[in-house]
């Protein structure tokens, strides 16, 4: 099989053919003007020649001027060779390297792998970051994707090993004391679903496929519709829950429903996270930024190590999204989606373990900002 030229020997093959072209160009130009301007300047210096005298004369020109020009053409074409080979290999070596890290290392699911900036240009400094960063986010979604297999598999794990039990009982004649064998199983069984429905919910948002239906909303009435919502569970928690809803908080451009999930998720994320007695503020305002709509809770807090990561699917820290809480991990990871699909954002903020936690939502405003 014919190996093809590597891009050195094609950048060099470049310039020498260039180099070649500039030097029968030189000759071809030389070799047609050249005998014309000396005989003009030889018929103003003598005068008229005879025809034996015109041709040694021209041979005395044409001489040592076409090997002056063939000397000049030789040196210039190897120094022109020197300096393409030099120049096409600084060129080709940052490329070179770039393509072996791409196919030895990134390609076998190696995602360390790093070129170092060549130093030719902010082109090639340029390919350099962005295959860098490249390869660091493919080593984080392999990171998630590898704890969100595992997690998902110990979500699986426990109702799938409660209904083997139950169903290992039955086939055995075993019947169960006490418990409502049938309840245990719904339950379960509606476990498995919840976690199934979070899991598409994710996907489908983090891929942009929700299909919103965005209109001018109140974000009064989101809030006030989604404490209402939260306030019987918060009730039987025995939490406090408050809202203060700024009088020109204004209008947003927003699915009503699923900005309704966003904060429905951020309340029982906060219910969770809140010990009875304990006290939940919902906030709402606007200013140049947008409207800011923040839950405040007085609960476990998060550590400053898992603030980065609390809105990755799955993720759990050590208190604020342990199992022992309930929930899938997903639900916040379902409202970044969401409100990152409607322009905004959303960002956590805490103390630390044991001073609770504050989720804001950021969104644009519908309207100018009102003047006091």
């Amino acid at each position: 099989m014919r190996r093809q030229l590597g891009l050195p020997g094609r950048l060099l093959a470049a310039q020498i053919l260039v180099v070649l072209v500039g030097a029968a160009t030189l000759g071809l130009v030389a070799a047609a003007v050249g005998p014309a301007i000396f005989h003009s300047h030889l018929r103003r210096v003598v005068g008229p020649v005879d025809p034996g005298t015109a041709h040694h004369v021209e041979e005395a020109y044409a001489s040592p001027s076409a090997l002056a020009l063939a000397v000049a053409i030789g040196a210039s074409l190897l120094a022109a060779l020197a300096v393409s080979a030099y120049l096409a290999r600084r060129l080709a070596q940052p490329v070179t390297q770039l393509s072996a890290a791409a196919a030895a290392d990134v390609s076998r699911g190696d995602y360390a792998a790093r070129v170092n900036p060549p130093g030719l240009g902010s082109e090639f400094d340029t390919v350099a970051a962005a295959f860098n960063t490249m390869a660091a986010r493919l080593a984080d979604a392999e990171t998630t994707r590898r704890r969100l297999l595992a997690d998902l598999g110990h979500e699986l794990r426990t109702p799938l090993a409660t209904i083997e039990a139950y169903v290992d009982a039955a086939e055995d004649g075993i019947a169960v004391e006490g418990e409502d064998t049938w309840a245990v199983l719904r339950a379960q069984t509606n476990r498995l679903r919840r976690l199934a429905e979070d899991v598409v919910a994710v996907s489908r948002a983090e891929e942009h496929q929700l299909g919103l239906h965005r209109r001018p909303v109140s974000a009064s009435e989101l809030v006030n519709a989604a404490v209402a919502a939260a306030r019987p569970r918060y009730a039987t928690r025995g939490v406090t829950l408050h809202q203060l809803v700024a009088p020109d908080v204004g209008l947003i451009d927003a699915d009503a429903e699923r900005m309704g999930q966003v904060l429905g998720n951020l309340l029982d994320n906060a219910l969770r996270n809140t010990p009875p007695a304990g006290r939940v503020s919902v906030r709402a305002t606007r200013d140049n930024d947008g409207v800011h709509i923040s839950i405040a809770d007085t609960g476990d807090g998060i550590d400053a190590r898992h603030l980065p990561h609390i809105f990755e699917r799955f993720y759990r820290a050590d208190t604020a999204r342990d199992r022992d809480h309930g929930g899938s991990g997903i639900g916040l990871a379902v409202a970044r989606a969401i409100v990152i699909q409607h322009g905004g954002r959303i960002t956590a903020a805490s103390e630390g373990p044991g001073k609770g936690a504050t989720f804001t939502v950021t969104l644009p405003a519908e309207g100018p900002l009102a003047v006091s």
